[in-house]
C-alpha cells in the first residue's frame, strides 16, 4: 500500500518524558507538569481518589509516586485539599507517573487543572506507561531509585541521567525531615471541613497539645482541633525541655518521610523524656517508628513498602478491623519489641506492625494515616482515644 505525497504526516510522538532506573532500564512517556529531572524511589500507590493530598503529603518527600488506579486528575485541583502546612511549600512528591494523560477537570470545587497545578508547584510528571508493568517490577524487585525527567524537546543526557540514578544512594539512611519541617512554632484552631460549610474554629478549647512536626498534614491539626485541642506545632528538633515547657495536655509525633533510624539519632532523646514525664503521647507514621526505636523496638526497610488508601488493619485491642490510609516504606519489627511494649494494630495484607501502646503508660502510636486525607474515616476514632488519655490525665 503506498501514499500520496500530499497524505497527511502520521503524528508525531517523540517521547518527552523518560523514567530512567538505576538498573538502567529506560521507560519513554508523554511529560506533563514541570520540566527538568528529579531523583528519588519508586513507589506504587492504590488509592482511587485523594491525588492531591497524596502528593502533597510531605511523608512522599524523596519518591516518585505511580498512580496505580489509570485515571488522576479529573476532578482538577484546589487549595483546600492540599496538606502541606505552608501552602507556598512544595515538600511532597518528587515525581509522578500516570497511565493516561491528565483530562480536563470535572468536579464543582476545582480551581486548577491538574497539569497547572503541578507546573506551578515544580512536580514533574510523566504518563503513557504501562504502570501495571511498573508496578508488578516493584512487587518482585522492590522499590528502585529512578530519575524522572521532562523536555518539552524530547532531547536528554540518557548516560547523565543513568548515571544519575545509579548513584543515588536511596532513602536508607537518609534523614528528610529537615526538609519538610516547620522553621518556627505556630498555633493551630482550623477544624475539619463540613460539608457547605467549610472549615471550622475551635472556640473553647479543652487540651492544650504539642505537635512535634516531623512533616506534619494539615487534616491531622484539625482533627486534633476538632476533639478539643488547641495545638502548637513545634520543629522537629525542640527538645523535650522546651516541648515539656509548654506544659502540654499530651504530645504528638507526626508523620514525616526518609529512614527512621536516622532521624531518630536526635529526635529518639526527646521522645524518651517526653515520655519518661507521663504526659499522653500519640504518634503516628513516623512518630510511631521513632516511638518503637525509644522503646528499644529497631526499624526495617520494607521490600514495596504500603501506599494507598485501602489497606485493613486488625485492632488487636477491640478485634475491629479497619481500613486505613497508609504511606510507608519502613517498619517497627515486631519481634524486636521489647517487654513493656504491647503490638496494638497488625496488617492483614503482610503480618506487619501496625501499632503499639505502652504497658500502664498513656503513649501509643499507629503506622497508617487515621486522618484519612485521603482515605476512608474507620481510624478517627484515635483522636477521640488520645483525648481520653488527656481527660484521664487532668482529671487525676
Amino acid at each position: 500500500m503506498t501514499t500520496s505525497e500530499n497524505a497527511p504526516a502520521w503524528p508525531d510522538h517523540k517521547p518527552t518524558a523518560l523514567l530512567v532506573l538505576a538498573d538502567g532500564t529506560v521507560l519513554e512517556g508523554f511529560g506533563l507538569g514541570a520540566e527538568g529531572h528529579a531523583v528519588g524511589e519508586v513507589c506504587f500507590n492504590t488509592a482511587m481518589t485523594g491525588y492531591e493530598e497524596i502528593l502533597t503529603d510531605p511523608s512522599y518527600a524523596g519518591q516518585l509516586i505511580t498512580f496505580t488506579f489509570p485515571h488522576i486528575g479529573n476532578v482538577g485541583t484546589n487549595d483546600e485539599d492540599i496538606e502541606t502546612v505552608n501552602m507556598a511549600a512544595t515538600p511532597g512528591a518528587r515525581g509522578v507517573i500516570l497511565r493516561t494523560a491528565i483530562t480536563e477537570p470535572s468536579n464543582y470545587r476545582a480551581t486548577r487543572d491538574l497539569d497547572q497545578w503541578l507546573k506551578a508547584r515544580g512536580i514533574i510528571g510523566l504518563s503513557g506507561i504501562d504502570t501495571r508493568a511498573l508496578t508488578a517490577l516493584i512487587r518482585s524487585k522492590g522499590m528502585p531509585n529512578a530519575v524522572i525527567a521532562h523536555a518539552k524537546n524530547g532531547e536528554f543526557d540518557l548516560h547523565g541521567l543513568k548515571e544519575e540514578a545509579r548513584e543515588w544512594p536511596g532513602l536508607e539512611g537518609m534523614d528528610l525531615v529537615p526538609m519538610v519541617t516547620s522553621a518556627q512554632r505556630f498555633t493551630w484552631d482550623e477544624t475539619p471541613w463540613v460539608w457547605e460549610k467549610g472549615f471550622g474554629r475551635l472556640a473553647e478549647p479543652e487540651f492544650n497539645v504539642v505537635a512535634v512536626d516531623y512533616g506534619i498534614k494539615r487534616n491531622i491539626l484539625r482533627l486534633l482541633a476538632g476533639v478539643g485541642a488547641k495545638v502548637t506545632v513545634v520543629p522537629a528538633t525542640t527538645s523535650a525541655e522546651d516541648i515539656l515547657a509548654l506544659q502540654p495536655d499530651g504530645v504528638f509525633l507526626s508523620n514525616g518521610p526518609g529512614d527512621p533510624a536516622e532521624t531518630g539519632k536526635y529526635a529518639v532523646p526527646v521522645i524518651q523524656k517526653v515520655i519518661d514525664s507521663g504526659t499522653p503521647t500519640f504518634g503516628i507514621c513516623l512518630g510511631h517508628q521513632m516511638l518503637g526505636l525509644a522503646v528499644g523496638a529497631k526499624t526495617r526497610k520494607m521490600h514495596q513498602g504500603h501506599h494507598g488508601a485501602n489497606h485493613p488493619v486488625r485492632d488487636e485491642t477491640t478485634g475491629k478491623v479497619e481500613i486505613t490510609s497508609m504511606n510507608h516504606g519502613f517498619a517497627v519489627d515486631q519481634a524486636t519489641l521489647p517487654k513493656g511494649a504491647t503490638q496494638t494494630h497488625v496488617s492483614l495484607f503482610d503480618g506487619s506492625n501496625c501499632g503499639i501502646a505502652l504497658d500502664g503508660k498513656p503513649v501509643f502510636s499507629v503506622q497508617y494515616h487515621p486522618e484519612a486525607s485521603p482515605g476512608p474515616r474507620d481510624s478517627h476514632y484515635l483522636f477521640q482515644r488520645f483525648a481520653d488519655l488527656m481527660r484521664a490525665k487532668k482529671r487525676a
